[in-house]
């Protein structure tokens, strides 16, 4: 449509005689309204207004017909605002029938009812077509004033409508682009949101580790001391028990020189109280014992400096693998020892450049995991190493209950678990992905669901590009 009015109308009825009437009032030839427009300029001191139809009318002599006029308008993008239609005609459609179709393809058009008896009273007609605010009544026979006001009102009312359609969907389009930009603003600030909390996460998660250090770094200053002294008591303890018991038997062969019988018999009750022979057999063991316990101090000491790496200052360096992973080993002693049997399938590694408290960070995750994925009955951990190219690869595998395919997908996002709540954060293989993604590496999992899950993950030996930003 131009942006000059629609001023087009569909006029239905079955008698010539109507559309006659309805072509002298609503598009008077232009030798008709000459005179007028002269006077009016006259009258107004105005120009003389240059001839145009009021009214462009369209004619249809059956409900048919006009149906097939109106699809070819809208076909055309020249749709009429209004119709005339006749309420009774004998041939084909009613005019209630045919006001039906015409809003099946067209439900903006404004309808004019024109008869002067109906088959249908107003408010069943009304009812029948739920058009109470597009639909009015025309009295046979009618007045041209009545039928140009009618005309231009409605007229006036589809092009109105028209602009309040056109404005509302210029507004609906407004409407979803700001929706449209709210939620990707909101999916964006949901991700730095989750980003955030994963970098706090990590950043909590470093302090601790930098806290195990310190504290590791403490304990091996406080006890390794002790350790020393009592590792050094232990042994001189030894070495005089061995003393007092050449003593003992110089004392036992010597009493076979003493001639009293009571004073033998006195040293025989008094060797039988203090179950001297035990003594002899079992103090030695008590030493041994202490002296194992001593050094097992002094190696969970020593584990947890390596697992910490205390001394590293978080800085790449050439690492040894088996060895963190042994010392993790040791760390976690606890939390396997009741659930599962540890099998070692090494094979010989290079050192590779890492942040080597970090990879044991990963490597406790992965264990851990694996020992609560074991359940009640005692299973089996493989821990497996190897070296491909310019890569090592570690493996954690577990006969534990597996994990769901569609868990599978999402075990590594953050603050996902498959444990109850309460009892996992969801954090540790989030972590554990992060740590080897910024080694470069690769981190990936491979499950059956009452078979087991096998973690594998892949790091280079050589760091080629600078540390990333912590």
């Amino acid at each position: 449509m131009s942006e000059r009015s629609n001023r087009r109308i569909l006029l239905i009825d079955d008698t010539q005689s109507i559309h006659v009437d309805f072509r002298k009032i609503l598009t008077p030839t232009p030798e008709q309204t000459v005179e007028l427009d002269e006077m009016e300029a006259t009258l107004f001191g105005s120009d003389v207004k240059s001839a145009s139809p009021l009214f462009e009318l369209d004619s249809a002599f059956g409900g048919q017909e006009g149906l097939g006029k109106l699809k070819w308008a809208l076909q055309e993008n020249r749709p009429y605002a209004l119709a005339f239609v006749d309420m009774r005609m004998p041939e084909g459609w009613d005019g209630a029938q045919t006001i039906e179709h015409l809003w099946q393809a067209d439900p903006r058009l404004q309808v004019v009812v024109c008869t002067a008896y109906s088959d249908y009273s107003w408010d069943e007609l009304l009812d029948r077509l739920q058009a109470h605010d597009r639909l009015l009544i025309l009295k046979k026979p009618f007045d041209n004033i009545e039928v140009q006001q009618m005309a231009n009102t409605l007229l006036t009312k589809w092009d109105m409508t028209e602009r309040a359609s056109v404005q509302m969907d210029h507004l609906g389009q407004m409407v979803e682009r700001r929706t449209r930009q709210f939620t990707e603003a909101s999916v964006e600030l949901q991700r730095e949101i989750d980003e955030r909390k994963q970098l706090e996460t990590q950043l909590v998660q470093s302090e601790k580790l930098a806290s195990l250090g310190q504290l590791a770094a403490g304990v091996a200053h406080e006890i390794n001391n002790p350790i020393g002294f009592i590792s050094s008591n232990l042994g001189t303890l030894d070495g005089y028990f061995k003393q007092l018991q050449e003593m003992l038997d110089a004392y036992r062969d010597a009493e076979e020189a003493i001639g009293s019988n009571e004073l033998i018999e006195r040293l025989n009750q008094l060797r039988e109280r203090v179950e001297l022979e035990f003594l002899r057999e079992d103090i030695p063991l008590l030493i041994k014992e202490s002296k194992d316990g001593i050094n097992r101090v002094g190696q969970i000491v020593k584990d947890l400096k390596d697992f910490s790496r205390v001394d590293s200052n978080q800085e790449w360096q050439w690492a040894n693998l088996q060895q963190g992973i042994e010392s993790t080993l040791n760390i976690v002693a606890n939390e396997l020892k009741y659930k599962a049997d540890v099998l070692k399938e090494y094979q010989d590694l290079p050192d590779i450049e890492c942040l080597p408290s970090q990879i044991n960070q990963v490597i406790m995750n992965l264990i851990v995991n694996a020992s609560q994925a074991i359940g009640p009955e005692r299973g089996t951990l493989t821990l497996r190493t190897g070296v491909e190219a310019e890569t090592v690869w570690i493996e954690v595998a577990d006969t534990g209950s597996g994990i769901a395919p569609d868990s599978l997908q999402k075990i590594f996002d953050p603050f996902f678990t498959t444990k109850p709540v309460g009892q996992g954060t969801g954090l540790g293989l989030s972590l554990s992905y992060g740590i080897v993604k910024k080694h470069r590496g690769d981190i990936t999992v491979r499950s059956e669901v009452g078979v087991g899950t096998t973690f594998r993950v892949e790091l280079p030996i050589h760091q080629s590009k600078p540390l990333p930003p912590r």
